[in-house]
């Protein structure tokens, strides 16, 4: 007779390389005589029939059973005296389940390791029997990564901009600084408004009598009316043909303007509507900018000349530069990757990662305020997107997960350690609360991966051949060296 135990699902656990791909069984102690036959199936999934010898799940089946026996309360028998048939035939459920728990794991990672596959996901262990001769056999079904050839990824060429901060890229900062810096002083009482004024306004819009915020209460606010509302001035600003309108008004004046809505506007309640808006206009605000001198870099810096806030620009623009710059190495280098290595993706992780990817995408638009209504009208290019996104995400862990594997990149539990202390710092918590909120979250072996996936990345920006263009090269200027 055959024991069914039942259907086992166990959470694959990244092995100890850190690259979630076991890549050989040194270190590994397998079950001796385990039977391991794979079944490789399309969209890289793998079967493994799995058969443990007799002599070692009978060894376990003992051991089991002897704790059992110690400290069963049988009637009829001292503690520790009751036969061993009693004790099976009493516990033999329980003694199954445990010896299950204990065996099919183990087994399974060593399986995984002496046919050497890459797994990145298990999807099924099941089928669990053991037989009167006590050998124990079980199915698992795994996703492998999938077979590819890695490109020469030690001779990338990245095209790269200079670092040096040039003249003009240091007055746009000056003048970003300054038009921060600017006040906003009212106008003689008598002048009208001018386009580049800037207009404060109370206003409301309505649509055949009909306040918009009744007919769409979920579109934007500013589509509704406002107090006291600022508006700049300027050809095309803010609604269709609205600032046009207003130009000549005066102060305290009210005017109707008459909007039409563009018939492709999300808000399907006005799209292609003629609208009517009742604007008064409170205040015309004129930006004064303030003038370029030491007094202008005190007010900014305390006790710094106009040379010295200058010198001090330029300084974090080379910060900016240096940061954009590794960030368009780290993109060159993932394109050229994607370019050079082709390879189908398993459709089970590549629905399962647009899924998430999905989600990130329609929390992302939540928080900028689209309505879901919105989102629902634009669900087929956001399903569209998160696919895209979701099938970059999968193929460039794949090959770098191969890179890291190749270079040898391991990640080491001192490595996890700082990560998380650095995590605990960066969000004020404790590094116990820090290890929890990952816990519930990525999870530890997330963890590892992304640590894994940014060293294959360093690695190989260490080892790409960096190209600057002539040109670019010839038309910077060092201006730390007039700033000194």
């Amino acid at each position: 007779m055959t024991v069914i135990v039942g259907r086992v699902r166990l959470p694959f656990i990244t092995p100890a390389t850190g690259s979630g791909c076991p890549t050989n069984a040194r270190g590994v102690t397998s079950l001796s005589f385990m039977k391991v036959e794979v079944e490789k199936q399309p969209d890289s999934v793998s079967t493994l029939q799995i058969e443990l010898p007799a002599e070692q799940v009978a060894k376990e089946w003992n051991a089991i059973a002897d704790n059992f026996a110690r400290y069963a309360k049988i009637p009829g028998y001292r503690p520790g005296k009751a036969p061993r048939r009693v004790i099976e035939a009493k516990f033999k459920k329980e003694i199954q389940e445990e010896l299950t728990k204990k065996l099919v794991s183990k087994s399974y990672r060593d399986a995984v390791a002496e046919k050497q596959l890459r797994v990145v996901s298990l999807t099924n262990l099941e089928d669990v029997k053991i037989g009167d001769d006590k050998t124990m056999r079980f199915r698992a079904t795994v996703i492998t990564a999938p077979e590819f050839d890695l490109p020469d990824y030690k001779n990338i060429t990245v095209q790269l901009p200079p670092l040096e901060v040039t003249e003009e890229e240091a007055n746009t900062a000056m003048e970003r600084l300054r038009d921060q810096s600017a006040d906003f002083v009212e106008v003689e009482p008598e002048r009208a408004l001018q386009m580049e004024d800037f207009a404060v306004i109370d206003f409301e819009g309505t649509i055949e009598g009909r306040p918009i915020s009744e007919i769409a209460p979920e579109a934007s606010k500013n589509l509704h009316g406002g107090k006291k509302f600022w508006l700049r001035m300027g050809p095309e600003n803010f609604l269709p043909n609205f600032c046009e309108q207003l130009v000549g008004q005066k102060k305290e004046e009210t005017r109707l303007v008459i909007v039409t809505f563009p018939a492709d506007l999300p808000v399907k309640e006005l799209a292609g509507k003629k609208a009517d808006y009742a604007v008064t206009l409170r205040e015309i605000k004129q930006k004064v900018l303030p003038e370029l001198d030491d007094a202008f870099a005190t007010k900014l810096t305390k006790d710094k000349t106009l040379a010295e806030l200058r010198a001090m620009v330029v300084h974090d623009l080379e910060h900016e530069k240096e940061h954009a710059m590794e960030q368009a190495k780290e993109s060159q280098i993932v394109k050229a990757l994607h370019e050079q290595t082709q390879f189908d993706l398993p459709s089970q992780l590549l629905r399962n990662e647009t899924r998430r990817a999905l989600g990130e995408l329609v929390q992302r638009n939540r928080q900028r305020g689209v309505p879901d209504e919105m989102l629902k009208s634009k669900e087929k290019e956001l399903v569209e997107g998160a696919g895209s996104l979701a099938a970059h995400r999968l193929k460039t862990n794949f090959i770098l997960h191969r890179i890291a594997e190749a270079e040898k990149i391991q990640v080491t539990p001192e490595e996890v350690e700082e990560r998380i202390r650095n995590q605990a710092a960066h969000y004020n918590l404790s590094v116990e609360k820090m290890r929890k909120e990952i816990d519930e979250h990525q999870g530890i072996n997330g963890l590892v991966e992304e640590i894994l996936l940014g060293k294959a990345i360093d690695f190989l920006k260490a080892n790409v051949r960096v190209k600057t263009t002539a040109a670019e090269a010839k038309e910077t200027v060092k201006i730390n060296e007039r700033t000194k």
